[in-house]
């Protein structure tokens, strides 16, 4: 049964006024994490209805006031402390923003924020730091619809920002007005976004960076196709280039085909293409992760409390654990022996703090995830679980490795599930399935004063797992299931030996 306190927990609301979309996002807390209520998007291409004078027409405004009446319906339910409302680039921009302002908040009661381009862009960095797990220094970058923010930052720590008047709807109506997919537009449309680039590059690199992460809608359609391709969604220059050879193929914005590309995110796919493509030559990018935050998720998490207190993944634990009944202090256990194990067997990657040690202990604790199902199928129930829940702090291909483990963890291995994921070498996710999988048969029954004290070591194919003679004879299940698992690691084309 889900607590009284979080049942009674209250909503909060984000709205998100942007130059291409207008975003709702409904969220409440849940089990020291954030629960997604509601959300609701609509496409007013707020930016398309700015003339040359950067006045909004009529049309625009229209479309965004009949938004903002669907969206006033919802907020009623809400406490009005917990709403924020914000308006970006192009109500920066549009000269006559202050009417449309003034009418938008008398349609939903409350007062909408104007961010600066900075603001925004600080904002959409606390987004990818409150979900995205990454020590290291990492480049965020957004492209909306009338502008691009660029930011450099460690934990919740801002280095280096800067937004550009550059975005996927002002682009599009200045570059592929005509309709065409032609080298001539995409060539313009990469040379302009250069130039913009340009001033900044020693600054940027300069300062450095380990990590690339981008959320906004085009990094987000980029991802959807690499997944429909069964791919890691880890955007490249050489996919960039490979789709902008597709969209040539195409000729025409109107006749875009590309698999797994929305249908409503086609009319600025090319143009928010040829601006990350102008982002990646630029600063000499190589590669962007997907992230599952930005603008919205940084107003969202600074408006909750104590967000920047525990670690992003540990939140994520904790969430699942509670909701899902899981016994923590048999996950513990389990981490502790798997821990053990590959310490035991002095592996490079076994180094405290690791990712592949982290994703190891991730796995531990949400093992039996699928239990609160049933027994009997609770692997696989386990297994779409973490494949479909929001995962704050996991990647798209680290979800894909810890998917593999948790249904994997005991009885047949399926190694397809193994190479699928992209996050560790194929041999060191075999490393990591052996361990979790023999913690869990020395953990079989539940109690830590029955624990073994014995000693492990790997040489070339085979484990070897010194265990003392005594306690194999009064388990002889245990002893069993060892027997059983040198069958199974055989899949792995490893061996165990059990020694005494």
């Amino acid at each position: 049964m889900i607590s009284k306190q979080n049942a009674e927990s209250p909503l909060y609301a984000i709205i998100d006024l942007g130059s291409n979309s207008f975003h709702m996002l409904i969220a409440r807390l849940l089990a020291d994490s954030v629960q997604t209520v509601d959300k609701v998007k609509r496409k007013v291409r707020l930016a398309g209805g700015l003339d040359e004078d950067n006045n909004l027409d009529e049309a625009a405004i229209s479309r965004g006031l009949e938004c903002l009446s669907f969206f006033a319906e919802r907020l009623q339910d809400i406490p009005a402390e917990n709403i924020r409302v914000v308006a970006t680039a192009t109500l920066r921009i549009a000269n006559n923003a202050g009417l449309f302002l003034t009418r938008a908040e008398k349609i939903l009661g409350t007062k909408v924020s104007l961010l600066t381009g900075l603001e925004e862009a600080e904002t959409i960095y606390l987004g990818v730091a409150h979900t995205s797990c990454s020590a290291d220094q990492r480049l965020v970058l957004d492209i909306g619809g009338a502008s691009t923010e660029i930011i450099i930052g460690e934990a919740f720590a801002v280095k280096k920002i800067t937004s550009l008047d550059i975005g996927c709807v002002t682009f599009n109506r200045r570059y592929f007005a005509d309709g065409l997919l032609s080298e001539k537009n995409f060539t313009a449309a990469i040379t302009r976004a250069k130039a913009e680039l340009a001033p900044l590059v020693a600054s940027y690199t300069d300062i450095g960076w380990q990590d690339v992460l981008g959320g906004s809608g085009t990094m987000q359609a980029l991802a959807e196709i690499l997944m429909y391709q069964k791919r890691p969604a880890i955007i490249t220059l050489d996919f960039l280039h490979a789709l902008q050879q597709q969209l040539l193929a195409c000729k025409r914005v109107a006749d875009i085909t590309i698999p797994g590309l929305a249908i409503d995110r086609k009319p600025v796919f090319a143009s928010g293409l040829a601006i990350l493509t102008a982002l990646f030559e630029t600063l000499n990018i190589r590669q962007l992760q997907l992230s599952s935050g930005a603008l919205r998720e940084g107003l969202l998490y600074e408006m909750l409390p104590d967000m920047r207190k525990i670690s992003i993944r540990q939140r994520t634990i904790n969430s699942l654990t509670q909701r899902f009944h899981i016994d923590q202090p048999h996950a513990s256990r389990v981490n502790e022996q798997a821990g053990r194990l590959i310490q035991l067997w002095q592996l490079p990657q076994a180094k405290p703090h690791t990712n592949q040690v982290q994703l190891l202990t991730t796995a531990c604790a949400l093992h039996e995830v699928g239990l609160l199902m049933e027994y009997k199928h609770h692997q696989q129930h386990g297994a779409y679980i973490i494949q479909h829940a929001d995962l704050p702090g996991f990647d798209q291909s680290e979800r894909q490795l810890l998917v593999a483990l948790v249904r994997l963890y005991k009885a047949d291995i399926n190694l397809e599930q193994l190479k699928d994921q992209a996050t560790v070498p194929y041999r060191d996710a075999c490393l990591l399935l052996a361990a979790l999988r023999l913690a869990v048969i020395l953990c079989r029954r539940r109690r830590d004063d029955v624990l073994p004290d014995y000693q492990s070591r790997i040489e070339g194919q085979t484990i070897y797992l010194c265990l003392p003679q005594q306690w194999l004879a009064q388990h002889p299940l245990i002893v069993d299931e060892l027997r059983q698992e040198n069958l199974y690691l055989r899949t792995l084309d490893l061996s165990l030996s059990i020694e005494c």
